[in-house]
């Protein structure tokens, strides 16, 4: 699959500096041997446009690391976002080729002990909307459906959404789904579809962007939206309570509705000051202005 990228960095201001200035860096440089001026996310397309936006907010304000501490070296800021899906976020880190995985889901076990030192950051708590077109027939008569009808249409049973209800008009479903290497398709398999799979004929998207756009491009589109995505497009689509639980903020933060989600980094080493400067300013007041400005929920 074609990695999405998003490459985050802006020009260096140029300071004329005195002679004590340039003794001073040339210390501090030489203090940071191992230093790295570029820091890279990979994984999650939930979780990518949060970090390039806080990663941007971020390189305006400080410009060079210095500017975040003294201790750092007066070099660039660059905060490199990819979004390939949460299993390329895992296989990031196991591989070495970013300095922090994205998953917009739990870590399997099967992952974590594949690490030695390995940590997590929950950036924001997020759910999966079954939303259709808001121009659906079905927003006039139907405002729930069941686990039961939910598994029925993804799996293809349904097919007309006559079949949902005999007074909708009997138009093809046209299903929506994440590409399976994203962390939502294993979600939604897990809350929903358990061992009942997702039919062949569903759309992949490759981005969950691209899943809420199909559903505002097709009338007769069902999918399922991440909480964000539902959020910045509530004009255009209608959210479903599932087994009569609306995806509500508090009914997702106390665990009522079923289908929700993790939104996270992960590492498998210690930080470096960089990075660490980096992660306290996503979980700052302005990272979480940004989480909210994307629909999600940040973690307080």
């Amino acid at each position: 699959m074609k990695k999405i990228i998003l490459f985050l960095s802006i020009v260096a201001l140029i300071f004329s500096c005195n002679s004590n200035k340039t003794d001073n860096t040339s210390k501090t440089a030489s203090s940071n041997t191992n230093f790295k001026a570029e820091i890279s996310f990979d994984g999650s397309s939930s979780l990518a446009p949060v970090m390039a936006s806080i990663g941007t907010k971020f390189m305006e304000e400080y410009v060079t690391w210095d500017k975040v501490s003294s201790n750092l070296p007066n070099e660039k800021i660059s905060i490199y976002v990819s979004s390939a899906g949460s299993g390329a976020g895992v296989k990031s880190i196991l591989d070495n080729t970013a300095s922090f995985g994205m998953l917009a889901r739990k870590i399997r076990d099967s992952e974590k002990t594949q690490m030695t030192n390995y940590k997590e950051f929950l950036v924001a708590s997020d759910a999966l909307t079954v939303s259709v077109n808001a121009k659906n027939p079905i927003v006039q008569i139907k405002d729930n459906l069941d686990s039961d009808t939910i598994r029925k249409i993804f799996s293809g049973e349904y097919k007309y959404w006559s079949d949902v209800d005999a007074s909708l008009p009997q138009k093809e479903i046209v299903v929506i789904i994440r590409d399976l290497s994203g962390g939502a398709y294993e979600v939604f398999q897990e809350s929903i579809m358990g061992e009942t799979q997702i039919s062949p004929n569903a759309i992949q998207s490759p981005s969950m962007g691209a899943l809420g756009t199909k559903i505002v491009e097709n009338e007769n589109a069902i999918g399922y939206a991440s909480y964000g995505v539902y959020n910045q497009n509530k004009d255009n689509l209608f959210a479903f309570k599932v087994d009569g639980v609306e995806p509500t903020k508090e009914n997702i933060l106390n665990g009522q509705y079923k289908i929700q989600r993790p939104l996270m980094f992960i590492k498998n080493s210690e930080l470096s000051e960089s990075e660490n400067a980096f992660v306290n300013y996503v979980f700052s007041d302005i990272g979480k202005q940004v989480v909210e400005e994307n629909g999600y929920i940040p973690v307080e």
